[in-house]
């Protein structure tokens, strides 16, 4: 008996305990309201996943535009906020880590070249020395790294038609040896030039559509009509007969064929002016497409050549019609004293560090389209501060070379200062 009034005894107080629990323990009718959350727009992915507060603020490119502009500091205090606070110094915060130069900064491309005329990869900066008047400077970039082009085409159509009709067979093949990122430019001439696009995508529907619209049929040779049938009488300096002149009404006893014009010169110089408006990262070429020849032009050569250099303008080309024979192509090369150029472009080329490639036939001009832009896309990239102030605009001379016998080094003979390269740059990095 007194076992079972001790087990109700102790029954009774588990009973009564888990009632005062269950009092104790109160259970709201709704959650409680959360504060401390986000504001609206503030919350990004990935917030909240690490222990560091500051990883939770939004991230922002400095360098970035801003997206709305400032309103005034009047506007953002309000009377309760106290006075504004004091901006930091010049050279306190962001703009401590902000180095302004003067970038006195040249870049040279060059081409390596064997006794074969291949290409020779693989030289190392510790083989080049590079000059500018007579001066050896400090090699401070140095990259076989390829560079997008920006490349104006210049197609001769004062050609012969036989010499007219392989350019236009050719034209096909052109598009083929840019890149994706490259831009093109197309333009032509005969008795002056004729922009037929601006930039535009190398493979876009664009570019074909002007290469197409820039065939012609060519000119025909001017015939020199000499001999005895190409004469006429006179009498006491005058015609006998004004219809048999070989021009009415003219003294002269036989037909004197006026010069064919070429204005090549013009075309260059209309295609350069459209390349300094092209970024700085971009390799600046002009392709020209001619037998060379030159006559009848507004600009001189010597004017169009110092353009160029000043805009850091190359000149390649693909040599066709009798200036692609391997004699007629020496001549016009080696050029004899005292006697006029009946091919300029080995000029153009030798003073913008470009390269000329003499084809005859219509598939090596095809053929050529390939070989000059892949050598313009491996060239190697030498670059060095100047110690010469780049706002007196005088011509300094460089001189590339590479210490391996039997090597020929392909570069610019020299350049012309802007004034606008003197400009202060932010430089990101001082191992530029």
């Amino acid at each position: 008996m007194a076992g079972v009034l001790a087990f109700m005894t102790l029954g009774q107080q588990a009973q009564k305990t888990t009632e005062e629990a269950s009092a104790a323990q109160q259970i709201p009718d709704a959650p409680r309201p959360q504060v401390g959350l986000p504001a609206l727009n503030t919350v990004r992915p990935g917030m909240g996943t690490t222990p560091d507060a500051a990883n939770d603020r939004p991230q922002t490119d400095p360098q970035a535009p801003p997206s709305s502009l400032p309103s005034s500091a009047a506007g953002q205090q309000r009377p309760d906020d106290g006075p504004p606070p004091e901006l930091p110094a010049s050279g306190q915060g962001p703009d401590a880590f902000k180095l302004v130069v003067r970038t006195n900064f040249v870049e040279v491309p060059f081409t390596v070249k064997d006794n074969k005329q291949r290409p020779v990869p693989g030289i190392l900066w510790r083989e080049v020395r590079i000059y500018e008047n007579n001066l050896p400077q400090h090699i401070s970039l140095y990259t076989v790294d390829p560079f997008p082009l920006s490349v104006a085409i210049v197609i001769d159509q004062s050609l012969t038609p036989d010499n007219m009709a392989k350019v236009n067979n050719s034209l096909a093949a052109l598009q083929g040896a840019f890149a994706p990122y490259d831009e093109v430019a197309v333009y032509t001439y005969n008795n002056g030039p004729q922009r037929r696009t601006d930039f535009t995508a190398a493979n876009s529907a664009r570019l074909e559509f002007a290469l197409n619209n820039s065939k012609s049929t060519g000119r025909e040779v001017y015939m020199n009509m000499g001999g005895p049938l190409a004469q006429t009488t006179t009498l006491n300096g005058r015609n006998f007969d004004p219809n048999t002149a070989p021009i009415r009404n003219s003294q002269a006893m036989e037909l004197k064929v006026p010069k064919e014009v070429h204005t090549l010169n013009d075309a260059i110089l209309e295609a350069a002016k459209s390349m300094p408006t092209r970024g700085r990262d971009r390799r600046r070429v002009i392709y020209v497409i001619s037998d060379g020849k030159e006559y009848g032009s507004k600009a001189k050569t010597k004017e169009v050549i110092r353009y160029l250099q000043t805009n850091k303008i190359a000149v390649y080309g693909t040599l066709v019609g009798d200036s692609a024979l391997p004699v007629v192509g020496f001549l016009d090369k080696i050029h004899l004293p005292l006697t006029m150029r009946d091919n300029i472009l080995p000029v153009y080329t030798s003073e913008t560090g470009g390269n000329l490639d003499a084809e005859f036939r219509q598939r090596g001009i095809e053929e050529s389209f390939q070989k000059i832009f892949a050598e313009v896309r491996t060239q190697y990239m030498i670059g060095y501060y100047t110690h010469q102030p780049f706002i007196d605009g005088k011509y300094r001379s460089i001189d590339v070379r590479v210490l391996r016998p039997n090597l020929t080094v392909i570069a610019k003979k020299g350049y012309i200062p802007l004034a606008s390269d003197s400009g202060p740059t932010n430089v990101i990095s001082p191992n530029r």
